[in-house]
């Protein structure tokens, strides 16, 4: 895959890049340099790997197809500090969040690293502490508005959270910082003081955030989730229960599946909504935008959406479940 191709791939599955001069730059050394950009995620390891994962497992996934090192920071202590359960709890889902992310396509190259295994270190909890003191700390809680557990009353920890995010894109290393558009004011606190205390900022790409089953912001603590291992027929009873509004896109989580996971997992490959001869017969669509375009007209019914929505993820999850066996 050449440059422009990579980048074309890619952009399916982004909400933004920062900068795209910066990343295609990095694209057109790889055939040239020999050399791996880095590239990482960090998950908090707080509960089920969900389809919500899935547009950044996809994105990892074309970054190691395009020649990039990529790596998948289990992020043990940000979880501890954002109140996600004990050391032990958030240890065990850890190891299972990696058998999740693992069966989901990330191969044998990736490196696997716990946030504990280094952020202890003398070194880099002084570069915490170096960037506390450039950092305000309306600029800290600012960053923190999408992700705080405690919206009210913040604890001090959550202060820290932003902080080690930003050192662990130095320590580690990283060309490319990936994260969903939530993480975007960390993104952007790293991108402007890093290179003031002597580090380069990252280039940083940001993935949608799906919403819940339900209309709702998704989340564990609700189960208005699909988790990537949920078996063939929960799935169907969940999106078949699914908020899915008549001609409305907005807020419609079915729709998002479809772009978000369906289209993206087919990549250019056509998708068929099956339905009988009575109701109009198979329709095919190339892309997604042709599929909205026709529900908005009213031309698809949700239940048809729905039903063929179950056969498609049921696919894109079928050798998830199988691997996790």
């Amino acid at each position: 895959m050449n440059g422009s191709e990579s980048l074309r791939v890619l952009k399916m599955s982004m909400e933004e890049i920062i900068t795209e001069d910066e990343f295609e730059a990095v694209l057109s050394s790889l055939s040239v340099s020999g050399k791996k950009p880095r590239a990482y995620v960090g998950f908090e390891p707080s509960g089920s790997v969900h389809i919500g994962h899935l547009p950044i497992l996809i994105l990892m996934r074309e970054l190691q197809r395009a020649g990039f090192h990529v790596i998948i920071l289990l992020a043990d202590l940000h979880a501890y500090l954002n109140e996600k359960g004990s050391f032990e709890q958030i240890r065990r889902t850890a190891e299972y969040n990696k058998r999740c992310f693992v069966a989901a396509g990330l191969g044998k190259e990736t490196e696997f690293i716990l946030g504990s295994s280094y952020q202890m270190d003398e070194a880099y909890m002084l570069d915490v502490l170096r960037l506390a003191t450039i950092t305000t700390e309306k600029r800290a809680k600012r960053s923190m508005d999408e992700l705080s557990r405690s919206k009210e009353d913040r604890k001090v920890s959550q202060m820290i959270y932003p902080l080690m995010q930003a050192v662990d894109i130095k320590f580690l290393d990283i060309d490319v910082a990936v994260g969903g558009i939530d993480q975007r004011k960390i993104h952007m606190l790293a991108r402007e003081h890093l290179p003031k205390l002597g580090f380069r900022a990252p280039i940083c790409i940001h993935t949608p955030l799906l919403i819940g089953l339900d209309g709702e912001k998704m989340s564990s603590s609700k189960g208005n989730y699909i988790a990537v291992d949920e078996p063939a027929e929960r799935v169907e009873q969940k999106l078949m229960g699914a908020f899915c509004p008549p001609q409305i896109t907005e807020g419609n989580p079915v729709l998002q599946i479809y772009k978000h996971m369906i289209f993206l997992s087919k990549e250019t490959g056509t998708v068929v909504i099956e339905r009988s001869d009575k109701h109009g017969g198979d329709v095919s669509y190339e892309g997604y935008n042709e599929l909205e375009r026709d529900y908005v007209a009213g031309e698809l019914h949700p239940l048809d959406v729905k039903t063929n929505a179950v056969r498609y993820l049921n696919a894109v999850l079928e050798p998830i479940r199988t691997r996790m066996q």
